[in-house]
């Protein structure tokens, strides 16, 4: 193959792909479709390189907010779940019902896949691939060596560097400082054929979640509803704790041990945002490059199309005033908005995760009205509430409460 030709995503005998674009975008999950489209909408020459075939393991929740800041349209959401059950190790259930809306469920393999075409029609290139390394030529600009999906080298010279590649991140690795010792939960889950018809217990417009030592040492179990399938998961930072055996303990507990098994998938999930997302030159991370993954949730999605809205106002501040130092506006931005909440569900993960008797108390917790409502109102609008002060006192209290077993489970 001629290097200066590599097919396109699309196919082989399409138009050259721009090989010197203002924008290289690696990676077109959520966060890497989203920089692509909304740079391209700019008139900006973007080139977005992802290997086709690559799902991340997912309960595919998205709120409202994802919806309406992104324009998602209504046929990508599967599912509409309009309540939670959250279900102690001892069994007990807590249903907390999500009023006056929902929380959408998506199916990653349509739903990423319409993120990228959406950037296609925008007006960025795509190309089946992969990211090996990044050079310097004398010059000091970027010197990307890829590898099409036939297996071929071949070299982009972009003016700036998305990097969305997910966690481990090869291109944060290479290019930004402090990238390495990241932490990982390690997610895993199998995706079903929802069951005909229903057992017990189960309701295809509830999301179920499961806090049990024995399907997670350190994290939950899942059950999410996805119309016409289902997703089953667990994860773990144990790396010697078996997922596939947790999530065949969670599916006999769901009673699904008998669904038709439609595929599996497994992948690391960063633990929290990294300490730099740039290199103050050309190269700005987004998602879970970056590590925008909440802590305790374990939600990624909505923060991964934010993290590549930022990215690209990143970008576009960079070439603007010709300054690589804008690019650590992304991170700023993130980090003002959403630091307190992810600090916040950090400590959550670190304390009441570790054991099944603070597990048990957690969804004790769970099933108090005050904890509802602000919880279901900060997920929807990604926003912590302080409309309501006095609520906040009652929940502290509870908490310190439970804290110190003057309340029991």
């Amino acid at each position: 193959m001629n290097p200066s030709r590599p097919a396109t995503a699309s196919s082989a005998a399409a138009a050259p792909v721009n090989l010197r674009p203002a924008v290289l975008v690696v990676g077109g999950g959520p966060a890497g479709a989203t920089a692509a489209h909304d740079l391209a909408r700019e008139g900006l020459s973007v080139l977005l390189l992802d290997r086709a075939g690559r799902i991340k393991p997912c309960g595919g929740a998205v709120p409202p907010r994802l919806i309406r800041d992104f324009e998602i349209p209504d046929h990508l959401i599967v599912a509409k779940a309009r309540a939670a059950r959250m279900i102690s190790p001892v069994g007990r259930q807590v249903d907390i019902p999500i009023e006056g809306g929902y929380v959408g469920m998506v199916d990653r393999e349509v739903f990423d896949e319409w993120l990228r075409d959406r950037a296609a029609q925008a007006g960025a290139q795509r190309l089946n691939g992969h990211f090996e390394r990044l050079e310097r030529e004398p010059d000091g600009s970027a010197r990307v060596i890829c590898r099409d999906a036939q297996g071929e080298t071949f070299v982009v010279h972009p003016r700036h560097i998305v990097g969305a590649d997910g966690a481990r991140s090869q291109i944060a690795l290479q290019a930004v400082p402090k990238a390495e010792g990241g932490r990982f939960v390690f997610a895993y889950h199998e995706v079903l054929k929802r069951p005909q018809p229903e057992p017990a217990g189960y309701d295809g417009s509830r999301c179920d979640v499961y806090y049990r030592g024995s399907l997670s040492p350190d994290f939950y179990g899942w059950v999410f509803p996805h119309g016409d399938t289902l997703s089953v998961g667990s994860g773990s930072a144990d790396k010697g704790w078996s997922l596939r055996a947790s999530v065949g303990r969670l599916r006999e507990a769901a009673g699904l041990e008998g669904c038709e098994l439609l595929r599996r998938e497994g992948a690391p999930i960063p633990l929290k945002p990294l300490p730099r997302w740039d290199n103050g030159r050309d190269v700005v991370l987004a998602g879970d490059a970056a590590g925008v993954v909440a802590p305790a949730s374990g939600e990624g999605i909505y923060y991964a199309m934010l993290g590549g809205r930022l990215a690209a106002e990143a970008v576009s501040r960079a070439i603007v005033h010709a300054d690589g130092r804008q690019l650590a506006y992304a991170r700023k931005a993130f980090m003002r908005d959403h630091r307190k909440v992810f600090w916040i569900l950090g400590i959550m993960q670190r304390f009441w995760y570790v054991s099944d008797k603070r597990r048990e108390r957690f969804v004790s917790i769970c099933a108090d009205r005050d904890v509802q409502q602000l919880t279901f109102e900060s997920y929807m609008n990604k926003a912590l509430v302080r409309a309501r002060p006095m609520a906040h006192v009652r929940i502290f209290f509870k908490d310190l409460a439970h804290l110190l077993g003057l309340i029991r489970a």
